[in-house]
């Protein structure tokens, strides 16, 4: 089952005040029997009036059941209806109302009516609807011709001998303390996501979630995981739309704390940005945006071992775990698979590959008119997790490598989200499309590397053997070899086959074992000749080095050094 509300429905005639003086009547009493408006959409009978009788009333709520829905039961079942609704009743007054307003703040008191109590009005509705709230209530007759002038909630009759009745009773008053906290307050409406994400999150503030088994919680999971892609802030009133909201506001009250809600609630912020306030103004340094990139890997592996940001501290959520989509590899030769998809921002998307062997290079393209945030996961073959981010470009492009699949790591799951627009969400939102590419390759770019320079190791390795060989053969002949050409070019690190490299090395060697003990003459300016060429820059000093404000060697053969051993050439 599902529940749904009304949308926010506000009809104000020009010239007219927004909140007029309360109108003061004399209270309800048992058997008043009053016609109210309803909304069609959710009766049952698409009825837009109905009659109503008071069947229940105490210190702070009058409970009206519809007639028609009423009047036909038995006398047995009659008598049942009016003992949960008893029931109901003292649970709202006991619990519900004094908790509900110490933590959010009040509704308006006495409000349109002058009355200090709040109406209840049963009525059938669609089976997957709980309850909803109109504010057009809180307007007068003038403003809103369909106005029911009180502070008042429905709920959905069928639901009255159900355990969830509390639960949606405490979801539709908090959206009553909303209206007073922020329309009346601040003259601003909350966005739709977040004022039925806080009314989501009232039951288990209550306590009434705390027995998992047919809660509102417990249904909130079957909603959540029945769409898990479905975006947080487009409100199109889905029992999926419900679903996502409950799950993440259960983790960041878990994390962050109720005061999160409160203060967002308390302020003249909507939204994302009334988060983001909050969050701030007790203390946290993450923002809605971290805070959603972390909830979107903890729905996925829901493990505190991890990191606590990955998990739930609810016990009741504690293996609440997605399945995300399956991409298989070939294990057999080199494979490639691509992925196209479309997404809303503020959604989470799980694709996870398995199977392929070497290494594997991930490229991803999103809209460039969007924002992505790109997390992976990889796990190994003893099940360890490590996360990583991908780095986009203004583009919205990015490739990362995973290496040693099939040896070492076992799979890779992606969780792209669109976190473009931070407010103004209505009804449908923008989609925006992206893809990625997933390619087993031979080598990841650092083991590519890494075989180079032991290609050049090995190279080195070979040239200093023959040169260990050719200065063996020069002092058996007693040869001594120096080129007396004079030095025009500097010289650095890592050159190659270079003719005066050698030329340098031979001069080098010339000046004796305490500065090139090695006496290799390869044209490859490796780490042994910057080694001799700082020891005769640290052995001549006072001519090279102090002139250019140093104290050690450089190994860079430029033009103080070249000056002075041209001069001992007899340049």
């Amino acid at each position: 089952m599902s529940e749904k509300k009304i949308l926010t429905n506000k009809i104000i005639l020009a010239g007219l005040i927004l909140f007029s003086l309360p109108i003061f009547v004399s209270a309800d009493s048992l058997g008043d029997k009053i016609d109210f408006f309803v909304d069609s959409n959710y009766d049952f009978f698409e009825r837009e009036e109905i009659s109503a009788t008071l069947q229940v009333t105490g210190s702070n709520f009058y409970f009206y059941v519809d007639e028609n829905w009423f009047r036909p039961l038995g006398y047995q079942e009659k008598q049942r209806i009016k003992k949960d609704l008893s029931d109901l009743g003292s649970e709202f007054s006991s619990k519900i109302y004094p908790l509900l307003t110490s933590t959010f703040g009040s509704e308006w008191k006495p409000g349109i009516d002058g009355d200090k109590k709040t109406t209840v009005l049963f009525h059938p509705m669609n089976k997957d609807a709980g309850g909803y709230f109109n504010n057009g209530d809180e307007y007068l007759k003038l403003q809103n011709p369909r106005s029911n002038e009180r502070e008042m909630i429905y709920l959905n009759a069928n639901y009255i001998t159900s355990p969830l009745a509390k639960s949606f009773l405490a979801h539709e008053f908090t959206h009553l303390i909303t209206f007073n906290q922020k329309d009346k307050t601040y003259g601003v409406s909350e966005e739709t996501w977040l004022n039925e994400a806080r009314a989501e999150y009232a039951p288990t503030l209550i306590g009434h979630d705390a027995d998992y088994g047919n809660s509102n919680l417990e249904r909130r999971v079957e909603d959540f995981l029945y769409r898990t892609y479905d975006s947080l802030t487009e409100w199109l009133n889905n029992k999926e739309d419900y679903g996502v909201a409950n799950l993440f506001i259960q983790y960041l009250v878990d994390h962050y704390g109720t005061e999160v809600l409160v203060d967002s609630l308390q302020s003249n912020k909507i939204g994302i940005a009334s988060l983001n306030y909050a969050l701030e103004k007790n203390g946290f340094e993450k923002d809605f945006s971290q805070i959603f990139t972390d909830w979107t890997i903890a729905v996925l592996i829901n493990d505190c071992q991890v990191s606590e940001n990955y998990c739930y501290l609810n016990e009741n959520l504690k293996t609440l775990r997605i399945t995300p989509f399956i991409n298989y590899l070939p294990l057999i030769g080199e494979s490639t698979l691509s992925v196209t998809n479309k997404t809303k921002d503020w959604s989470g998307n799980w694709h996870k590959f398995i199977g392929g062997k070497d290494a594997l290079k991930i490229e991803f393209i999103g809209d460039p008119e969007a924002e992505f945030e790109v997390p992976y996961l990889i796990e190994d073959l003893e099940g360890n997790i490590s996360i990583s981010f991908l780095q986009l470009s203004k583009k919205q492009k990015g490739t990362a490598y995973v290496p040693g699949f099939g040896s070492k790591n076992k799979s890779i799951t992606i969780i792209p989200s669109s976190q473009t627009k931070i407010g103004g969400f209505d009804d449908r939102q923008e989609s925006y499309e992206f893809s990625f590419v997933v390619s087993t390759v031979e080598r990841t770019p650092e083991q590519e590397q890494e075989l180079i320079e032991k290609l050049l190791s090995q190279i080195e390795f070979l040239k200093t053997e023959i040169a260990k060989v050719q200065a063996q053969i020069d002092a058996i002949l007693g040869r001594k070899t120096i080129s007396c050409r004079k030095f025009e070019n500097n010289l650095y690190y890592g050159m190659m086959g270079n003719p005066e490299v050698s030329r340098l090395q031979e001069f080098l060697n010339s000046q004796g074992p305490e500065i090139y003990p090695e006496r290799l003459v390869t044209g490859y300016f490796g780490p042994l000749t910057k080694t001799a060429v700082i020891r005769f820059q640290e052995k001549y000093a006072e001519e090279i080095l102090k002139p250019l404000g140093l104290e050690k060697g450089t190994g860079f053969f430029g033009s103080a050094t070249r000056t002075k051993i041209n001069q001992l050439l007899g340049y």
